[in-house]
């Protein structure tokens, strides 16, 4: 009976464009910052980063315009994947987002050449899923303390774990066909 008025609700939500999507993913983290090993305020610190990481990446002359360049932060470290069309503009991001509030190391990935495609943009997205379930299905790793981001079918593992876990992850993502190369950004406990 408690949930005779959740259901309507729900129902309603599901009709907007895109609500319940939003909803289901707000419930997702929720659960997974609750499990993170990070404190709640390393979380929003990392989440923070990101956000300034990307304003500053758009303020800066000449570098969106012809760069491709994706941000994750965690625990202060932060992973810069993408493409630059030189060494200048690669050089002038790790620069500009060493400088940020928070950022302890920055780990910087960005090749130089041109943009990829979309794509390999959706191939980098799907195997990111799949290395996110891979691991949601694996007894011993807590998936929720790795985070995962693909770029030109190389997979980067971030997170908090041992190095038992560190190896299984990597082990993990590296038997996803598909996948080319596993690069370790993990802090180790």
């Amino acid at each position: 009976m408690k949930y005779a008025k959740l259901i309507p609700a729900l129902v309603t939500l599901s009709l907007l464009q895109g609500c319940a999507v939003v909803v289901a993913g707000a419930a997702a983290t929720g659960v997974s910052s609750a499990e993170d090993r990070r404190t709640l305020g390393s979380q929003i610190d990392d989440n923070a980063i990101e956000l300034k990481a990307q304003l500053a990446l758009q303020q800066a002359k000449g570098i969106t315009a012809s760069a491709r360049i994706v941000v994750k932060s965690v625990n202060g470290n932060l992973l810069l994947v993408g493409q630059s069309p030189n060494q200048y503009l690669r050089e002038l991001a790790v620069k500009i987002l060493a400088k940020i509030d928070g950022v302890k190391r920055v780990h910087n990935q960005v090749k130089i050449g041109h943009t990829t495609s979309m794509s390999t943009q959706t191939m980098d997205t799907w195997l990111t899923t799949r290395v996110k379930l891979k691991l949601l299905t694996e007894k011993d790793i807590r998936s929720n303390h790795i985070s995962v981001l693909t770029e030109n079918t190389e997979v980067y593992l971030m997170g908090l774990v041992s190095t038992d876990e560190a190896n299984k992850a990597v082990e993990v993502a590296r038997n996803i066909p598909g996948v080319t190369k596993v690069i370790k950004v993990f802090e180790v406990l």
